[in-house]
């Protein structure tokens, strides 16, 4: 007999690792182009576990969670969900506009993303600083974020752009897909200075590149008066809680899209569509982590921090000195 829509069925367990974690619902549908389930989910986070965990290790992290699937209500939880196992690990971060704390979610190891997909998260945002010292971004963000009549073919020509800066700087970045219609490209920093001088690097490397490129690219702070065809080199997303879906993490549409590590050399060839919970799998078994060396340095900020008091770089925060959210 056939299963009703409601039949999600019956719990399994999932041997991780160590860990064995109960699965409810497993055959609930979560991305309905193709008919994957949550079991699937976690299937496809099993299938890249180095890559998701190196991804979210020790950073604190919001899951976006769809408890009926990617077609229902999503729920941006800060807080780890209740009924965590006391194996999951999490660190506690001061919240200065709500006045409040929050336990957020740590991943140290598989099981934690496991679990997690059992809590219907899809998506994982993590902070680009670490536990121990939160306060301390070791990842500076570029976003390459195309405005509503952006081709790809744009990003993907911003994107040697950005790859000729970094060169010139003497610093490697590791791009991705965003999972959507961006690309994002990620540098190891030195955990030396704070969200505010992170963010205003940021903007001196996107200002540079808008001067190399400036027929494509804004850096223009309102989004309304952003051109609608350039690309918005994004330096926003270094501020203190702005958060992306990291590496590997699947994204909350129906393709079940995937925000895929990429080669600098595929730049010009991906669709970033065809990166899916159907596709990574065999991908990553055959090349493996694409960003498994980027641990490996971490870079100064020296040079952009010059840049932005050269050209007396600078952008509107409000009394407590966190940044204005203009666009969410």
């Amino acid at each position: 007999m056939a299963k009703s829509a409601e039949d999600a069925g019956d719990p399994v367990e999932l041997r991780v690792g160590e860990r064995v974690i109960r699965l409810s619902s497993p055959d609930r549908v979560y991305f309905a182009e193709r008919g994957e389930t949550k079991r699937d989910l976690a299937e496809y986070y099993l299938s890249v576990g180095d890559g998701i965990v190196r991804a979210l290790r020790d950073r604190p992290c919001m899951l976006h969670r769809f408890p009926k699937g990617v077609s229902g209500k999503k729920v941006h939880q800060k807080r780890l969900p209740a009924g965590a196992p006391d194996w999951v690990e999490t660190v506690e971060l001061w919240f200065p506009r709500f006045g409040r704390t929050a336990d957020e979610l740590c991943v140290t190891e598989l099981g934690s993303v496991i679990w997690a997909v059992q809590m219907s998260t899809v998506e994982f945002h993590p902070w680009n600083s670490r536990r121990d010292d939160p306060e301390s971004p070791d990842e500076w963000r570029i976003d390459l974020d195309p405005m509503p009549d952006c081709p790809f073919s744009r990003i993907q020509h911003v994107a040697h752009t950005v790859e000729e800066v970094l060169d010139e700087l003497g610093i490697r970045g590791f791009p991705k897909t965003s999972g959507g219609r961006g690309l994002h490209i990620y540098v190891r920093i030195v955990p030396e200075w704070g969200f505010t001088q992170v963010r205003r690097a940021a903007l001196a490397f996107a200002r540079e590149v808008q001067r190399r490129a400036p027929d494509d690219v804004t850096t223009t702070w309102w989004r309304k008066d952003r051109d609608p065809a350039a690309v918005f080199v994004d330096y926003n997303q270094n501020t203190r809680d702005h958060t992306m879906a990291s590496a590997y993490s699947v994204r909350g549409n129906p393709r079940g899209t995937v925000s895929a590590p990429v080669a600098w050399s595929e730049i010009d060839d991906i669709v970033p569509d065809d990166f899916t919970i159907a596709t990574m799998p065999v991908r990553f078994a055959a090349l493996g982590d694409l960003h498994a060396d980027i641990d490996d340095v971490a870079h100064r900020l020296d040079q952009l921090l010059d840049w932005a008091d050269r050209d007396d770089l600078d952008f509107p925060t409000d009394s407590r000195d966190e940044i204005i959210d203009m666009d969410r």
